[in-house]
């Protein structure tokens, strides 16, 4: 795509953005249907399924040929990264929706071939906005976005997956003890726009594709480091432990689990 073209996409999608503000503003203040999927702390609303609804009627209309892979299952049965790729993780940190009505975020990515085009994290309640693509710029709402400082582990705040901690899953402990300090934010786009914006230095957790192909997206794009901690390529079409970091954190934490990095 030209840079006409990326604009245009970008605007289009940022319109859908404000539309589901306002949609999830608007409902978080009536009575929700919450229902549990693999377990008890794993939630889904009517509005998360209202809300994927919507991007994929819009993608549809925008987008007729492209693929859409979403998390309450209104897209396509995607096997293949090939053409267009749509990701949607409609309300992404659920549980802090339902609890908190704060510290959730939308998120949205646009793959073709294999390789991120565009992308999209929007913590909800702020309407805060992190987007942009490889070949068109990150931006934090209009800002455009450098990248920040390289930061080791020691000297940053790392955001890591609360379940992989209480569950002492082999490398989450080291890592949140080798930090300055580590974050629980409970929503992966939450965590991720932290670092993207330069608040803390690495994101790590095991996470299913819409949970994770914004970010690594955004991340790519902005310069960040993207990999898996079995030092094999992310695949976008499956579950995996995903870490986005700073060049000195991502080999800081690489060496604290005894890989090259």
């Amino acid at each position: 795509m030209d840079q006409t073209q990326l604009q245009k996409l970008d605007t289009t999608v940022l319109k859908w953005l404000d539309q589901i503000h306002h949609l999830v503003s608007q409902r978080v203040q009536q009575r929700m249907q919450i229902d549990t999927k693999s377990s008890r702390r794993d939630l889904v609303t009517n509005v998360d399924r209202e809300v994927e609804q919507y991007y994929v009627q819009h993608i549809r209309n925008f987008d007729p040929e492209a693929k859409i892979l979403g998390e309450e299952g209104f897209g396509d049965a995607v096997k293949s990264m090939k053409g267009r790729i749509w990701f949607v993780d409609p309300i992404d940190g659920t549980m802090n929706f339902v609890k908190q009505q704060a510290e959730f975020a939308t998120m949205v990515a646009l793959y073709e071939d294999g390789e991120p085009l565009m992308a999209w994290i929007m913590d909800i309640t702020q309407h805060d906005v992190v987007h942009g693509g490889p070949d068109y710029g990150v931006y934090h709402n209009d800002e455009k976005l450098k990248l920040s400082d390289d930061i080791g582990l020691a000297d940053g705040l790392v955001a890591l997956s609360g379940a992989r901690l209480l569950y002492e899953e082999p490398g989450f402990p080291q890592i949140a003890k080798a930090a300055i300090g580590y974050r629980v934010y409970g929503s992966a786009g939450i965590s991720y726009l932290h670092v993207l914006t330069g608040k803390a230095v690495a994101y790590l957790s095991r996470m299913r594709p819409w949970d994770f192909a914004a970010g690594v997206a955004l991340a790519k794009s902005l310069g960040l480091r993207v990999g898996t901690i079995d030092e094999q390529p992310v695949n976008m079409l499956v579950s995996g432990s995903v870490l986005v970091a700073t060049d000195k954190a991502y080999a800081d934490i690489m060496a604290l689990l005894g890989k090259k990095g």
